[in-house]
């Protein structure tokens, strides 16, 4: 029963997680003139429509099974929900570059604020009980799983959120040899995360996600 409700609130909080984020990005595009996403109905809860068969299913249980093979006693699930069509063009005729920065950076700042409410209710619970021990363990996994997501994607490296983001802030700034610069490495952004994600560089980029947790949860 103990790892009935530790991996249902683990999986429950992924999926919040993961899903909400490219929602948020789909809300945010839609209030800058692009139904894109509302029209394929991708603005849905329904995690079914934006399981990505590697990001949702494959990478995390890769994850979870290296780490338990690892010998980690309380592995953490990791990963991404499909990507929400943006058509960035129509963001940028209503919002200029700026509309366009903020969509890119709408899933993590969900991510945040949604790690931040988490941190304020688990002082409400007690993991000594059925009900409260699972409400404890969803907003812990809540927290820890939202704050990695989120500085997982401010990694500078496309086609995650945060080279967007600097994409279009060189570009409302006229520094174009930035936006030059990603498009050029774009072909080869998942090479380079791959390399982040499973060389020791990975303990150093997701350094600041373990201050983060560390004080959310103190």
């Amino acid at each position: 029963m103990e790892y009935v409700i530790k991996y249902t609130a683990l999986i429950g909080a992924f999926v919040i997680a993961v899903v909400g984020h490219e929602i948020m990005h789909g809300a945010v595009a839609k209030y800058y003139g692009d139904d894109t996403a509302s029209r394929e109905g991708r603005l849905s809860i329904n995690p079914i429509k934006h399981i990505d068969p590697f990001g949702t299913v494959v990478f995390p249980i890769i994850l979870f099974l290296s780490q338990k093979l690892a010998g980690v006693s309380d592995p953490i699930i990791f990963g991404w929900a499909k990507p929400v069509p943006v058509n960035i063009f129509k963001v940028v005729e209503k919002g200029g570059y700026i509309g366009a920065f903020n969509v890119s950076i709408a899933g993590i700042t969900y991510n945040f604020i949604l790690a931040f409410i988490a941190s304020s209710l688990i002082g409400f619970f007690e993991p000594n009980g059925l009900i409260s021990a699972f409400m404890f363990l969803f907003f812990y996994y809540l927290i820890i799983v939202n704050v990695i997501l989120a500085v997982f994607n401010l990694i500078p490296v496309p086609p995650l959120d945060g080279a967007n983001a600097l994409k279009y802030l060189s570009l409302q700034f006229k520094i174009y040899s930035i936006a030059r610069f990603y498009n050029k490495i774009e072909p080869y952004g998942m090479i380079i995360l791959l390399i982040i994600l499973f060389t020791p560089i990975a303990n150093y980029v997701f350094y600041p996600a373990e201050v983060i947790i560390s004080w959310l949860l103190h």
